[in-house]
């Protein structure tokens, strides 16, 4: 323990909490714990100790019950804790209670303010930066009574219902109440900004890469276009949409979107706000959902993955599973389970480039599957136009002639459609 409290330095120690209801196994509760002390630690703490308390229901007032939340903290400052953290979100009541138990010498975390917290640290954009703004807020504003710690000192007796510290509540939920109408409305400036920076592509195929943090959706994406994107062997390292447009020659390119992973237990508030970061999803030609061979939750992500999905009411018949990660498997028994429990899957490892061309060859077939095959005839007075349509479609046959070119070409209907109306004018 001394030597992880060295390795510590300035780092807050943590203690974490989860509770287990009867519907809940000791693997699950377990993986979540597991899953937590990786929140934890990117956050920048370091966990020193993990209880688990079980429970027929969770305690209204204190979540785990008053006696046990005493032993807890007692625990917490007899090892110098800083924090102690709760795997699922509390009540405003809830932490309140608990703050006052441990007389504000400990900091009192539950799961989606450690979310939040992380987020906040690896906002880059206007766009993330506004959106976990409005989420933190939003989270804050029922909360407000352990976030001011001025808001405590209400004076009380006959005369003084309603005194300067319920006022100074009212008066700063206003506050927070006009900052989450603007932040709303800044949002919505900078989606409809973004829509208009979109629709220039809207003829090209796009494809979005969804999964579970840490899948290794940045490290397929560099693959993929062979550009330099951001990489970091930790929980969400990427907030932002990164786009890249990917050629594959042919004819066949599309551009590439990569978003924010998903987590069990996503904050409602943190789904909210990023709505319009996941509508690269929405309107995404094909999902690549990318799961992560070497964990043995993988199956459990790909529910986390599709609950995420339903949630924000993305239903795509054109999803394609890419297990990445699979140089990180030992196992061949394993693997073979795998490849058998998803036949529809692509096994790759992004990081070794190893079947890249395999799911390559995938997604130029899915593509190609909209495309249609049209005679264009261009005479020379046309021919400025040929650069676009060696660029925009795949050009199977071309005929030079007297009186110009004739190409058969093949590509997507829409701009097949819109290159016609060009060279027709």
């Amino acid at each position: 323990m001394q030597s992880k409290k060295r390795q510590a330095e300035n780092k807050e120690l943590a203690l974490l909490v989860a509770v287990q209801l009867s519907d809940c196994s000791d693997d699950q509760i377990q993986v979540q714990l597991d899953e937590l002390e990786l929140l934890a630690e990117t956050a920048g703490a370091v966990v020193e100790d993990c209880i688990i308390q079980k429970r027929a229901k969770i305690d209204a007032a204190t979540f785990i019950g008053k006696g046990k939340v005493s032993s807890i903290i007692e625990q917490a400052k007899e090892l110098k804790l800083q924090l102690i953290i709760f795997n699922d979100e509390l009540s405003p009541t809830q932490i309140k209670n608990i703050q006052k138990l441990t007389g504000d010498s400990i900091k009192i975390l539950d799961r989606t303010g450690l979310i939040l917290d992380i987020f906040d640290n690896h906002a880059r954009s206007r766009e993330a930066k506004t959106q976990i703004k409005l989420a933190r807020l939003e989270y804050m504003l029922p909360r407000l009574t352990r976030q001011w710690t001025h808001l405590e000192r209400q004076m009380g007796g006959v005369g003084t219902r309603g005194g300067p510290g319920e006022t100074q509540i009212e008066i700063d939920r206003r506050l927070i109440r006009n900052q989450i109408t603007k932040l709303k409305l800044d949002l919505k400036k900078i989606q409809k900004q973004h829509s208009t920076q979109t629709q220039s592509r809207n003829s090209i195929y796009k494809i979005a890469l969804v999964g579970y943090t840490n899948a290794g959706k940045s490290t397929l994406m560099k693959s993929l276009s062979g550009s330099d994107v951001y990489i970091q062997d930790q929980l969400f390292a990427t907030l932002d949409t990164t786009t890249r447009k990917v050629d594959l020659g042919g004819g066949v390119s599309f551009i590439l979107s990569d978003t924010v992973g998903f987590i069990r237990k996503l904050p409602h508030d943190l789904v909210a706000s990023f709505r319009s970061t996941l509508s690269e999803v929405k309107d995404a030609d094909l999902i690549l959902r990318v799961c992560d061979a070497s964990s043995p939750q993988m199956q459990s992500h790909i529910k986390t993955i599709d609950q995420v999905l339903k949630s924000l009411n993305i239903t795509h018949e054109n999803q394609l599973t890419v297990i990445n990660k699979v140089d990180l498997v030992d196992d061949e028994d394993l693997l073979a389970g795998l490849k058998k429990s998803n036949p529809d899957a692509i096994f790759i490892s992004a990081h070794k480039s190893l079947k890249i061309n395999v799911l390559k060859k995938s997604i130029v077939g899915l593509i190609k599957s909209n495309f249609i095959r049209k005679s264009l005839k261009l005479r020379f007075n046309q021919l400025k136009n040929i650069e676009m349509i060696y660029e925009d479609l795949n050009v199977i046959h071309r005929i030079d002639k007297y009186d110009g070119i004739e190409l058969e070409v093949e590509g997507k209907s829409d701009m097949l459609k819109k290159i016609e109306n060009i060279i027709n004018k």
